[in-house]
């Protein structure tokens, strides 16, 4: 396995066009087989801009690796691949943006040595525009080449049993997964590897519950909750961003779409306005985009990703247990997250989250800021949220949302995220109402015919039950747990000639229920079908029609018990199955240990002081962050030993590589350093055997 970093760091001297420099990079990985392209911000009226942004590039797949991808890629093909980085000014012009110079580095020269970091003159194109490479700016870059060799899946039993015990370790700072964020020197590095290796084997919210439970009781104010970079936050980052990518394609990218082909003025900055243009028009423009989105986020709850309310359910319990004297502390620790690092930036930047494939113009672009800080403040439910705004443009603004029932919307969709998909549903204390509406019920054991079989009734769902009554505020006439609930499924209208029926199936029988229409009929089947997605008897096949008259309309079987003749269509589209290679990400959580090693010394001495001293904490340990040092001190030994061994087998594996290979083949020319350094360190270690 191959691995890129890339940094882009800044650039100097880029030519001003047209009197503007709006510059951005996009990052391309260009190969016999694939093109792979990432994009950096846009940095506003500078030609010396500071970009200071990192892309990871996954060069070929691991040997251990089987399955079908992108990252198939002959071994040989690799020296055939380049990173090219473009420049380009960010133009409001019709033909597009502006292209100011590239850069091309072949892997071949990255090959040579691990780490490059250095200025670059950039060049015009080959078949482009004219000038001196002087003329066109500089471009600074870090480059970090790895070449990762994956072992077969057994080699890695020992380290992987340390990590993903990790949520079961108590406390959790003495786990490896924790170490493994402590030590290394950011954050991302440790969660992008963990995240995809507890997806994979289906730990992720254990694990991410326990890590957030641990910051959650470190933390003193609910006002600060989950607002730093820890471990914990670059983790649930990590995992919305792989589970939730499809949600956010069926949740924004038909307003994003519109937004960005209807080009309607949305300024509300009166500094700001150009010519022609009409305050009241482009505020209520604005205000209409703003609604769209509010309401498509808010009625999405259906759809979010399981693991990913799964998470929520775990923040929302955590921070309600430690600030109970607060009650919007269980809203709060979920907006964070789910509107502050999910919605708010794929709306601010929708080509990153590949909700479109080019960045947007200046005046899209500002139509975007503007709704991303609406929404991120509408999500927030601050007390004061006109006094968040910095700009008394924004402030006056936020006036047309300042009802009640943006409040109640955001609440109810942050219920709905952060309490279904659980089988414990009653550890909440309070049960949460979902949905409630009169419908029209059939009676059970009636004839076929005569209206007395089909009555008005009061329905009500919470994350506990779901009831009927005569009407809203009387004693419920029937109560059906949760976990009871087999499947929500339409019901064919030939069964009982009557349109929008659909059915709630139980283990003992099936409720028939009329809604008012076929919107209000789906709604309902998503939402019992979101509350009741993980319960264990759940059905996978269904009857889509009644049984009556001693056999089932549908495939006439006479058994009422007979199994269903149709699949179930409970899984939801969010659900998504990702392509994982555990023991790829495993080899990357060595590495980065192996790398780290002297911090995990330095941990180790740590344990030490704070067992044997009881005082102030010394300086130099103070950054780390150790609960129990003896717990962290065998867990830290025990991993030592697991790279040291993986270590054995690399070297091993080199070993045996260069006996194989002659010097002077295509493998490694004559020439090739590191060919030569192997070669001396051999003889220096025949010499000290003799």
């Amino acid at each position: 396995m191959q691995i890129q970093k890339y940094s882009v760091l800044e650039c100097r001297g880029l030519p001003i066009v047209n009197g503007q420099c709006d510059p951005y990079a996009t990052v391309t990985l260009l190969g016999p087989t694939r093109t792979e392209s990432k994009k950096t911000k846009v940095r506003k009226k500078t030609n010396n801009p500071q970009f200071d942004e990192v892309f990871y590039f996954e060069v070929t797949k691991p040997s251990s690796y089987n399955k079908k991808s992108h990252f198939e890629i002959e071994e040989d093909d690799v020296d055939k691949m380049e990173i090219r980085v473009d420049l380009w000014n960010a133009s409001n012009l019709k033909f597009g943006d502006e292209f100011l110079g590239e850069l091309k580095i072949p892997l071949k020269v990255l090959r040579q040595s691990s780490c490059y970091d250095a200025w670059y003159l950039l060049q015009p194109r080959d078949n482009g525009k004219s000038g001196k490479p002087e003329d066109l700016g500089s471009l600074r870059l870090n480059v970090v080449y790895t070449e990762d060799h994956v072992f077969a899946s057994e080699y890695y039993n020992c380290l992987r049993d340390l990590l993903l015990k990790s949520g079961d370790v108590e406390p959790v700072s003495a786990s490896a997964a924790h170490v493994l964020g402590e030590v290394c020197r950011e954050k991302q590095e440790a969660a992008i590897p963990l995240v995809r290796l507890f997806l994979h084997y289906g730990k992720i919210v254990p694990f991410i519950s326990a890590i957030a439970n641990a910051e959650v009781n470190r933390t003193q104010d609910p006002n600060t909750i989950f607002r730093g970079n820890s471990l914990t936050s670059k983790c649930i980052d990590e995992t919305m961003k792989l589970a939730g990518m499809h949600y956010l394609q069926v949740t924004l990218k038909p307003i994003i779409d519109e937004i960005c082909e209807l080009h309607k003025p949305c300024e509300i900055d009166p500094v700001k306005l150009k010519d022609g243009e009409n305050l009241e028009t482009n505020k209520e423009n604005l205000k209409n985009y703003v609604d769209q989105i509010f309401n498509v986020i808010t009625k999405s709850g259906v759809s979010c990703p399981t693991v990913m309310c799964d998470i929520f359910f775990s923040l929302r319990e955590s921070a309600a247990k430690r600030f109970q004297d607060d009650p919007d502390v269980r809203y709060t620790a979920v907006s964070s997250f789910i509107f502050l690092r999910f919605f708010a930036p794929a709306i601010l930047s929708p080509n990153l989250f590949q909700l479109n494939p080019h960045h947007p113009d200046p005046q899209t672009s500002r139509t975007l800021t503007l709704i991303s800080k609406t929404i991120q403040t509408l999500g927030s439910l601050s007390k004061s949220k006109s006094a968040s705004f910095k700009e008394t443009y924004m402030a006056a603004f936020y006036d047309h949302f300042n009802e009640q029932k943006y409040a109640d919307a955001v609440k109810n969709f942050l219920d709905l995220i952060s309490s279904s998909g659980r089988r414990d549903h009653k550890s909440i204390e309070q049960p949460i109402l979902l949905k409630e509406g009169f419908m029209i019920k059939r009676a059970q054991g009636r004839k076929r015919f005569g209206m007395k079989n089909f009555k008005k009734r009061w329905f009500r769902l919470t994350n506990h039950e779901f009831t009927y009554q005569k009407g809203k505020g009387d004693h419920p006439l029937c109560s059906i747990p949760i976990e009871n609930i087999l499947a929500a499924e339409r019901v064919e209208e030939e069964s009982f000639k009557m349109k929008n029926m659909f059915q709630v199936i139980q283990p003992s029988r099936t409720l028939y229920i009329q809604a008012n229409n076929c919107v209000e009929a789906k709604d309902w089947i998503d939402i019992l079908t979101k509350v009741s997605q993980c319960n264990q008897k759940r059905l996978t096949v269904y009857h889509p029609s009644a049984y009556l008259n001693g056999h089932w309309l549908c495939c006439k079987a006479t058994s009422e018990n007979a199994p269903g003749c149709s699949p179930c269509t409970g899984g939801l589209p969010a659900n998504i199955q990702l392509v994982i290679d555990g023991d790829r990400e495993t080899e990357r959580i060595y590495s980065l240990f192996n790398t780290y090693m002297s911090k995990m010394e330095k941990m180790q001495e740590a344990c030490g002081s704070k067992s044997v001293y009881d005082g102030p904490e010394q300086e130099e340990y103070s950054s780390f962050v150790i609960d129990d040092p003896r717990e962290t001190y065998k867990t830290l030994c025990s991993i030592i030993e697991a790279v040291k061994t993986l270590e054995e087998e690399h070297a091993q594996y080199k070993r045996d590589k260069f006996k194989k290979t002659k010097y002077g083949s295509q493998e490694h020319p004559i020439g090739d350093k590191s060919f030569q350094t192997y070669i001396r360190q051999q003889s220096e270690v025949s010499t000290h055997s003799i």
